[in-house]
């Protein structure tokens, strides 16, 4: 049974995709930062593929603040996504980028356009709301990618190694802006990560992918002291 301690729940959920079984069995706590790692290939896209309904598993129950969204559209479930590619339109100015968060249609009014400057404000980007996102940095595009799932105001943020392509000093910046906005909403976010060192610093609990399978779930606490398991091992750096 679903824990009101659980943000989401995944409940025996299995998929096929092509020579690829993968099997989720797992709970991820609500208003923490999860951490989803494990090598390349293992299914930790997959897993948030799965959550944010873009992938459909063949068995299972799938909960999202306790409601069971298998039947779902991306669009209609309580989760936003910041992608490693912030996934901005190039032809549109950051206001309107991020002002589709709340509208596709764009059709907003005061209060909404109000949200809108006050997420750019939030993210560090007063000022931006005509610049396109050519003119910028990757680390300016990707605070603008955080604007916008900011004004969706959903409960479950998933972000898919939001930071994989930027330096390390960026990296660091927008770790710090992602643990200011979560101390802000509370909200539940899960992130993936190829890097140990990002688990460290923002997760309260690690999910551990390896072979399509959760091998490790738990606080960060004891997934960095795990030497028992070879691959997790391999991820800490022996």
């Amino acid at each position: 049974m679903p824990d009101e301690a659980d943000a989401i729940v995944l409940d025996n959920v299995e998929l096929r995709l092509g020579m690829q079984e993968f099997s989720f069995d797992c709970r991820i706590p609500k208003g923490a930062i999860t951490a989803v790692a494990g090598p390349s290939g293992s299914g930790k896209s997959t897993l948030l593929n799965l959550i944010a309904g873009f992938e459909t598993p063949s068995h299972g129950r799938l909960l999202i603040e306790g409601e069971d969204v298998r039947g779902l559209l991306p669009s209609d479930r309580p989760v936003s996504l910041v992608f490693q590619d912030n996934n901005l339109f190039a032809h549109l100015d950051l206001f309107t980028n991020v002002g589709l968060g709340i509208n596709p249609a764009l059709h907003l009014g005061a209060r909404e356009r109000e949200m809108v400057s006050t997420a750019l404000k939030r993210v560090g980007l007063e000022g931006f709301e005509r610049r396109h996102p050519s003119t910028l940095s990757g680390g300016e595009r990707q605070r603008a990618a955080f604007a916008r799932a900011l004004v969706r105001r959903k409960p479950v943020l998933l972000l898919d190694e939001p930071f994989a392509a930027l330096d390390p000093g960026l990296r660091s910046a927008m770790a710090d802006l992602l643990e200011d906005l979560h101390r802000e909403t509370h909200n539940t976010v899960v992130i993936i990560t190829h890097d140990a060192d990002e688990v460290a610093r923002l997760a309260q609990h690690v999910l551990f992918v390896d072979g399509g399978r959760i091998s490790f779930s738990g606080p960060v606490n004891g997934f960095l002291e795990r030497r028992d398991i070879e691959a997790v091992r391999a991820f800490l750096g022996g």
